[in-house]
């Protein structure tokens, strides 16, 4: 059964990042995906009223906002369309549209009719984030979050962040595609963090995927200083991993996400690709 990934680009207040398309292509290359990009556009209702049109202009204001937004939309699905072609990838689109506070939300709720999810990330780039958490806590689905400013590469070096929790265990299964297809898997817990449920965690891991045929060693790392999230992604960096995937922890409350230790500090500051699942 061939894996079904979508591509969420929201167009406003800023596009992702350049590279975001030509990572997100590569990646469905890589796992044989058929690929759907939807762009979100903005949709900001005219609340304006006489004083305000008055002084402000306010429903042309909006009616700006609202084109640039849907022009960005339409260049970003032309670019996801050359970039398919190219690497010869079966290209869905569709052109979505949502208040500014509902983006995140809209992607989430598309995102239940696909295999995969993908979001770009960029530096100081609130709306990024808040997609991409929407996303990962809302979907259902698993996401793969990109950096927007570099290629990725070849995804054949995957880490798993393991210490054996719930939210890690839906993310090692999530992973499957991606774990058959690595050469090089590494499993890292972090034991100086949090009470763990036993010494030999890790090895247990490693032992089931190798079981099922997969090239796996397990090692455990200390945090000392660092925040959890640093040091995941410092140790996956130094051993050159390609992909991290974790579980990702938190819970919403009246929209406002309260994130575990590890995935705040991959969602403030993400250098490498991360498949995260909740």
């Amino acid at each position: 059964m061939q894996l079904l990934a979508s591509l969420f680009l929201p167009t406003y207040p800023d596009p992702p990042g350049p590279k975001v398309v030509s990572n997100a292509v590569a990646v469905a290359s890589q796992l044989g995906a058929k690929l759907d990009a939807a762009v979100i556009n903005v949709d900001i209702p005219d609340v304006s009223n006489a004083l305000s049109s008055l002084l402000l202009d306010l429903p042309e204001k909006i009616r700006e906002v609202n084109a640039a937004s849907r022009k960005r939309g339409k260049a970003l699905l032309g670019t996801v369309a050359a970039e398919a072609a190219r690497c010869n990838i079966t290209l869905t689109s569709q052109e979505l549209r949502a208040q500014p506070a509902f983006i995140g939300e809209a992607a989430a709720g598309e995102g239940r009719y696909f295999d995969l999810c993908m979001v770009g990330w960029a530096r100081d780039t609130e709306s990024s984030r808040m997609t991409a958490e929407e996303v990962v806590f809302s979907s259902g689905r698993p996401t793969l979050i990109l950096p927007g400013d570099e290629d990725v590469g070849a995804l054949d070096h995957v880490v798993i962040a393991w210490d054996g929790s719930r939210v890690a265990a839906r993310a090692v299964a999530d992973a499957k595609p991606f774990l058959e297809r690595a050469s090089t898997i590494s499993i890292i817990t972090v034991t100086d963090e949090k009470v763990l449920p036993s010494e030999d965690i890790g090895d247990r891991l490693a032992h089931g995927l190798a079981a099922r045929g997969l090239r796996v060693k397990a090692e455990s790392i200390h945090a000392v200083d660092n925040e959890i999230g640093a040091a995941l992604e410092d140790h996956a960096i130094r051993i050159n991993g390609s992909l991290l995937v974790m579980g990702g922890w938190g819970h919403s409350r009246i929209r406002d996400f309260v994130l575990g230790g590890a995935t705040e500090g991959i969602l403030s500051d993400l250098r490498l690709p991360v498949l995260m699942s909740h």
